[in-house]
C-alpha cells in the first residue's frame, strides 16, 4: 500500500471518529461510556473479520502460485520435447534422402561381410575359452600340489621347532658345572690365544729392534772405521799452488796446481783406507740416519780443508738442507731421466742448470751444485743402489771430495775445488754468507752435493745436525739397544703370561674331561638329541627344496593362465568391437529400409509436441492471470486489515481519555466540540461527497480513491482530523503501521 493511500485512509478514519465525538459530546458519562464500549466491541470484530480475509486472501495467492510453478514446469518439459522431436525429424528427413537402392545394397553388404567378422571372432573367443580352460587346470592341479608342499614344510618345520626343543631341553639336562668348565676353558683358551698374539707381537718387536740395533751398529762401525781417515791432508805446496790459481786462474798457474796435485796419490791412500765389506747390511741412501751420516760425513772433511786452507767460516749440515736436496734430485734429475754422467763418465748430460735456476727461485735462495761419480766410482768397483751399504757410500763422499781436490783439472778448471775454498761466493757469484750442505743420491747411483745459504725465511739450515759423528752414531746404538732391552723384557714378560694360559687351558681340559665323564648318559642324550635336529633340518632342507618347485611351478602356471586369459579377454573384446559394429550396420539397414515410417513417425510425434507446448503455454498464461487476480485480493486485504487495526487503536485511545476525565474535563471537551461543529460538517459533507462517488461496494469498489489527484484534499482532511482527535481525548503521536504479506 503507498504512502498516498495511507494518508488519506488515516485522515478519513480521524474525520469518522472526530464526527462521531461531536454528536455525542453533549450526553450525559454514562451513556458517552456505553457508546465507547460499543465502538470497541464493533472495531475489534472488524479486525478479526479482515485478517480472516487476509488469511484466505494468502491461501489462494500461494495456491495460484503453485498452479503457475506447475504450469511453467510443464512448458518447459513440452519445449524440451518440441526441441528432441526437431532433431529425430532432421534425422528422419536427411536418413529419407540417402534411403537409395543402392545405399540399402551397400549397407544390407556391409552387415553380412561384418557378420563373418563376428563369426571369426567368436570362433576365436570359444578356442581361447578352450585354451583358458586347459591352463586353469594346469594351474589347480599346481595349487594342489604347492598346497601340499606347504603342508609338508609347515610339518618338517614342526620336527625342527620339536627336535630343537628336544636339544635345548639335553643340553640343560647337562650339569651346571659342566658349563662352567666349559667356559673356563674357552676363557682359558681365549686367554692363551691372546698371550700367544702378545707373545708374537713382542717378538716382532724384538726383531725389529734387533735390526735397528744392527743397524746402529753398523753406522758406529762404519764411522769408527773412518775416524782415522775423515780428513784430507794437502801439502803446502798444494795449498800455495791453489791459492795462486784462484787468485789468477792463467795457463800458468794452472799447470802448476797440476803438477802438484800428481804428487798425492790419493787413489792409493782410499784403496788403504776402504775396504770392501760385504758383510755389512745393505742402506738406503735417502734414509734420513744415513743421509746425516752422509752429509755430516763430508761437511767435516770439507771443514778439515778449509780450516787448513786458512779459512775460518765453516759449512754446516741440517735435515731441513737434506730434504731439499732430495727434493731437487727427484724433480730435476729423476723424475727427467737426467744421467749427469751417462755411462762412461764422459757421454753424460751434465748439470741441469735451468733446474738449478728453477729451484733456487723457488726457495728464493742461492744455490751451487758440485756433483761426483758416488757408487760408480772406478777406483773401487762400481757398488749398486740395491747393494749399497753404509761403508760403500762413506767411501763415494770421500773419493768424490779428494777427486774434486786433486783430480779436478782438465775440462772442470778446478771449479770443485774453488766451491770448496771460496768464502762469500762460489764460483764468482755472491749469496753464500752461510752455506749448509745437503747430500742425495739419484737413481743412476751418482752423488749431488748442494750448497745452500741458508736464511730465516727459507729454513734451510733448521734442525741442523751435530757436526760430532761419534758421539751421534754412538747416542743412535745406545738408543736402539734400549729399545731392544724393553722389547726383550716385554718379550720375557708376555712369554711368562702365554706358559701360565697354557697350564689353565690344560687344567680348564681335565675338569671338563672329568666332568664329561660323569655324565655319560646326559651327554648320550645331547648326541641323539643333536642326531635327532640333524635329521629334522635335513628333512625340512628337501621339504623346502619340493616347496620352492612347486612355488615355482604354480608360478608359472599362474603366469600362463594369466597370459591366456588375458588373450581371452583381448578376443572378447574383439568380438564385442565386432558385434557392436553388426549391430550398427544392421540399424542403418533398418532405418534406411523404414524410411519411409520413421520419416512419418517423426513428422507426427513432432507435431503432437508442439500442439502440447500450445497447450502447456495456454495454460501457464491462465495460471498467471489467476495468481495476478489472487494477489490483488491479497493486497485489499492486507490494506483492509489495516484499516480495522487503525480504527481499533483510535478507539480505545478515546475510551482511555474519557474515563480517565473529571467533570471539568468533560465541560471542557463539550464546548471544544460545539465551537468545531462547523468543521465537522464541512468533513462530513466531504465524507458523504466521497460516498456518493461510489454507490458500489465490492471488493475493491468499497476502498477509497487510490489515485494521486486529490491529494492536498486528503492532507487537509487528514489534519483537521487529526487536529480535532487532539482537542477532544489528548491523543497524540499516531503510527502507521507497516502491512506485511
Amino acid at each position: 500500500m503507498n504512502k498516498k493511500k495511507m494518508i488519506r485512509l488515516t485522515a478519513l478514519v480521524g474525520v469518522a471518529t472526530a464526527t462521531g465525538v461531536v454528536a455525542e459530546a453533549n450526553q450525559a458519562h454514562a451513556a458517552t461510556t456505553t457508546t465507547t464500549e460499543t465502538t470497541n466491541q464493533t472495531t475489534n470484530a472488524s479486525v478479526e473479520s479482515t485478517q480472516a480475509a487476509v488469511d484466505a486472501a494468502q491461501s489462494a495467492f500461494d495456491t495460484a502460485q503453485t498452479s503457475v510453478d506447475n504450469a511453467q514446469a510443464n512448458v518447459t518439459s513440452a519445449s524440451n520435447n518440441v526441441t528432441s522431436a526437431s532433431a529425430i525429424l532432421s534425422s528422419a528427413i536427411a536418413n529419407k534422402e540417402v534411403a537409395t537402392s543402392e545405399n540399402i545394397a551397400s549397407a544390407t553388404s556391409a552387415v553380412s561381410s561384418q557378420a563373418v567378422v563376428v563369426a571369426s571372432a567368436s570362433q576365436a573367443v570359444s578356442e581361447q575359452a578352450g585354451v583358458v580352460s586347459a591352463a586353469a587346470s594346469v594351474q589347480a592341479s599346481a595349487q594342489a600340489e604347492a598346497t601340499s608342499a606347504s603342508a609338508s614344510l609347515s610339518s618338517a618345520s614342526a620336527n625342527v621347532a620339536s627336535a630343537t626343543s628336544a636339544l635345548s631341553a639335553a643340553e640343560a639336562a647337562l650339569t651346571s658345572d659342566q658349563s662352567t668348565a666349559a667356559n673356563n676353558l674357552s676363557a682359558a683358551e681365549s686367554a692363551a690365544s691372546s698371550a700367544s698374539a702378545a707373545v708374537s707381537s713382542d717378538q716382532a718387536a724384538v726383531d725389529n729392534a734387533q735390526a735397528a740395533v744392527a743397524s746402529a751398529q753398523a753406522i758406529v762401525d762404519a764411522v769408527a772405521e773412518v775416524q782415522s781417515s775423515d780428513v784430507i791432508n794437502m801439502s803446502a805446496a798444494y795449498i800455495t799452488a791453489l791459492k795462486n790459481y784462484l787468485a789468477n786462474p792463467s795457463s800458468a798457474n794452472a799447470a802448476a796446481l797440476q803438477e802438484v796435485a800428481k804428487g798425492a796419490d790419493y787413489v792409493k791412500e782410499l784403496q788403504q783406507k776402504f775396504k770392501s765389506d760385504a758383510s755389512l747390511d745393505v742402506v738406503d741412501p735417502s734414509d734420513p740416519a744415513v743421509q746425516e751420516a752422509l752429509s755430516v760425513y763430508a761437511v767435516n772433511l770439507i771443514n778439515h780443508l778449509r780450516n787448513q786452507y786458512g779459512l775460518t767460516t765453516a759449512f754446516g749440515a741440517s735435515a731441513n738442507a737434506n730434504v731439499a736436496a732430495l727434493d731437487f734430485v727427484k724433480k730435476y734429475y729423476d723424475d727427467k731421466n737426467w744421467n749427469i754422467f751417462g755411462t762412461t763418465g764422459s757421454d753424460g748430460q751434465g748439470h741441469n742448470k735451468n733446474g738449478l735456476d728453477a729451484y733456487a727461485v723457488q726457495l728464493n735462495t742461492s744455490i751451487a751444485e758440485d756433483a761426483g761419480s758416488g757408487l760408480t766410482t772406478w777406483v773401487n768397483g762400481k757398488a749398486t743402489m740395491a747393494t749399497t751399504t753404509l761403508h760403500n757410500l762413506l767411501y763415494a763422499v770421500y773419493s768424490d771430495i779428494a777427486t774434486m781436490l786433486f783430480d779436478d783439472g782438465g775440462t772442470n778448471n778446478w771449479s770443485h775445488a774453488q766451491s770448496i775454498f771460496e768464502d762469500g761466493t762460489i764460483l764468482g757469484t755472491d749469496g753464500f754468507n752461510n752455506v749448509y750442505l745437503g747430500v742425495a743420491f739419484d737413481k743412476y747411483g751418482y752423488a749431488h752435493y748442494e750448497l745452500y745459504n741458508a736464511t730465516e725465511g727459507n729454513q734451510l739450515g733448521n734442525n741442523a745436525y751435530s757436526l760430532d759423528v761419534q758421539t751421534a752414531a754412538q747416542t743412535l746404538l745406545t738408543n736402539a739397544q734400549a729399545t731392544l732391552a724393553s722389547a726383550k723384557a716385554s718379550l720375557q714378560r708376555m712369554t711368562t703370561n702365554l706358559m701360565v694360559a697354557k697350564a689353565a687351558v690344560v687344567a680348564a681340559q681335565d675338569q671338563l674331561a672329568a666332568l664329561e665323564n660323569s655324565s655319560a648318559s646326559d651327554s648320550a642324550a645331547v648326541t641323539a638329541a643333536r642326531t635327532q635336529l640333524e635329521s629334522a633340518k635335513t628333512s625340512y632342507q628337501t621339504a623346502l627344496a619340493t616347496y620352492q618347485q612347486k612355488e615355482a611351478a604354480l608360478e608359472k602356471a599362474n603366469d600362463e593362465l594369466a597370459n591366456v586369459q588375458a588373450s581371452l579377454e583381448a578376443a572378447q573384446a574383439t568380438l564385442a568391437t565386432a558385434k557392436a559394429k553388426l549391430a550398427e550396420l544392421e540399424e542403418t539397414v533398418a532405418n534406411l529400409t523404414n524410411a519411409d515410417q520413421l520419416l512419418a513417425a517423426a513428422q507426427a510425434a513432432y507435431e503432437q509436441a508442439v500442439a502440447n507446448l500450445t497447450v502447456a503455454t495456454g495454460n501457464l498464461e491462465a495460471a498467471q492471470v489467476d495468481l495476478a487476480k489472487a494477489e490483488a485480493q491479497l493486497t485489499l486485504a492486507e490494506e483492509a486489515v489495516e484499516q480495522a487495526k487503525a480504527r481499533a487503536e483510535i478507539a480505545t485511545q478515546v475510551d482511555q481519555q474519557l474515563n480517565g476525565s473529571n467533570a471539568n474535563d468533560r465541560q471542557s471537551a463539550g464546548q471544544d466540540a460545539t465551537s468545531l461543529k462547523t468543521n465537522g460538517r464541512a468533513l462530513t459533507a466531504t465524507v458523504a461527497t466521497a460516498s456518493a462517488a461510489n454507490p458500489k461496494r465490492g471488493a475493491d469498489q468499497g476502498r477509497l480513491p487510490q489515485t494521486g489527484a486529490d491529494n492536498q484534499e486528503a492532507s487537509a482532511m487528514a489534519l483537521v482530523g487529526l487536529g480535532m482527535l487532539g482537542m477532544a481525548t489528548g491523543l497524540y503521536g499516531y503510527k502507521k503501521k507497516k502491512l506485511t504479506k
